[in-house]
């Protein structure tokens, strides 16, 4: 059997391909949209991606399942479970509980382990030259490292109401029912790693085995001594605020994403050009580093740097209705790396990229240090750090807005006086201030963020 785990950093999201190097057929589990590398490893190893199938439909990323299965004639294999309101609205074989299908000699048996979402599938493999004994199982959002998936992320960012509570006994149910009835050697590979905001406390291990999460995990003792409630409590407590754009890659991902087919180059844009993609409602996007947007950061542009967290943050802060964009990148080869990025976040109408933004109008945008606060007396305080953050502290009369739902709430900002943005430490702020300045809000950034912040304070009592 061959075995490979593809991860993506920025999102902690994990794929998966798995094969059988005797017939040559294999199979990929929860694949992103720029399928090229799976089919570069494929190639490599000698086999054809015979089936594609994902454990869910995902929030925080674009599937590439329709698409790697249009690029290879691949049969595609979707969830059927969880009632009609979790159907896919495109062509592929239905998939429930306790079906079987074969990749080669490998046995492929469906769990439905719903929780995360009422859809959701695990894959228990079975090498079956090797016996009858399952190996692994991949998990999906259904249980992590040290961690299980989040139930409440329907009410959060798509719009249900009170479906955490139904989740959260559907995982438990799940958990009791699904997974410790396996044996304890069974590996786990689950679909996100520590950093993803699919749970609260995920391991940074890539793997786990089903003995050591019962074992060890938060969750077990609730289960095993079937206490409900307390296993609900302690889940629903402490999860981090949904980024609003999971709720469009909810809707995407089940209608089916677009298809990308083949794609040209990213045309390099004249100054010309890239004016009139402003003056027709655009965003440049500046991939530059903090420091050089903000000695001189163009008109109208957002700021997110070429960074692990590119995704994260162009999910966060870009919606598709702002399009079309323009990528600030350095060479041809930067800005083709980052389209691709933004295919993740479903960010594809790019029109092109810029070396340079000459021709926009200008103007610095540093932050300004902590001991100036007092100065901007009247400015709304903007914390754009998580709602957990803020409780554990926070500028006295901050109002609190996570980065990641700003570009949904503009609304609600005012535009008649000055808004000062500050993060932990001051990359999230700048970010988030780059997007109120494109939209025309008089937005300055605290330096050093609330840390900075803190010793000033301190400074100042002693």
């Amino acid at each position: 059997m061959f075995f490979e785990r593809f991860y993506n950093a920025d999102l902690a999201q994990a794929s998966y391909l798995i094969g059988c190097q005797k017939t040559g057929e294999s199979l990929v589990i929860d694949p992103v949209r720029d399928v090229q590398p799976y089919l570069d490893r494929a190639a490599r190893e000698g086999l054809r991606v015979t089936h594609v199938t994902e454990t869910h439909i995902h929030a925080d990323y674009l599937s590439g399942s329709r698409e790697l299965a249009a690029r290879t004639g691949a049969q595609l294999l979707l969830s059927a479970e969880g009632g009609v309101n979790w159907r896919y609205g495109f062509a592929a074989t239905p998939l429930h509980h306790g079906d079987t299908f074969m990749v080669g000699n490998l046995r492929i048996v469906v769990r439905h382990t719903p929780g995360h979402t009422p859809e959701s599938l695990s894959f228990l493999v079975t090498d079956t030259p090797r016996g009858d004994t399952p190996s692994m199982i991949l998990t999906g959002d259904f249980v992590f490292v040290g961690d299980i998936g989040r139930p409440d992320l329907l009410d959060e960012a798509a719009g249900g109401v009170d479906t955490r509570f139904v989740g959260a006994r559907q995982l438990f149910a799940s958990l009791r029912d699904q997974f410790l009835t396996l044996p304890d050697g069974v590996q786990v590979w689950p679909g996100h790693g520590a950093g993803s905001a699919c749970g609260k406390a995920l391991g940074a291990a890539p793997t786990t085995t089903v003995g050591y999460e019962r074992a060890l995990a938060w969750w077990s003792p609730y289960v095993t001594r079937g206490d409900e409630q307390g296993f609900t409590d302690a889940l629903l407590s402490g999860q981090p605020d949904a980024p609003l754009y999971y709720g469009r890659m909810k809707v995407q991902n089940r209608a089916g994403p677009a298809l990308l087919g083949d794609v040209t180059p990213l045309p390099e844009l004249g100054h010309d050009d890239l004016r009139a993609h402003m003056d027709s409602g655009g965003v440049l996007i500046d991939t530059r580093p903090r420091s050089e947007h903000q000695a001189q950061a163009p008109q109208g542009s957002v700021h997110i740097p070429d960074e692990t967290t590119f995704e994260t943050w162009a999910g966060w802060l870009l919606r598709p209705e702002d399009a079309p964009y323009v990528l600030l990148a350095r060479d041809p080869a930067q800005a083709e790396t980052l389209r691709r990025r933004l295919w993740m976040v479903g960010l594809d109408d790019v029109k092109g990229f810029v070396t340079s933004p000459g021709g926009l109008p200008s103007a610095p945008a540093h932050p300004f240090p902590a001991p100036e606060l007092p100065q901007h007396a009247g400015a709304l305080i903007l914390d754009v750090r998580t709602k957990t953050e803020h409780q554990a502290g926070a500028i006295p009369g901050a109002q609190q807005r996570h980065a990641g739902r700003l570009a949904w709430t503009l609304d609600t900002l005012p535009r008649d006086r000055e808004i000062v943005v500050y993060c932990q430490s001051g990359a999230r702020s700048a970010a988030a201030a780059s997007v109120l300045r494109a939209r025309g809000f008089r937005a300055t950034e605290l330096a050093g963020g609330y840390d900075a912040y803190l010793r000033e304070r301190d400074a100042q009592v002693v």
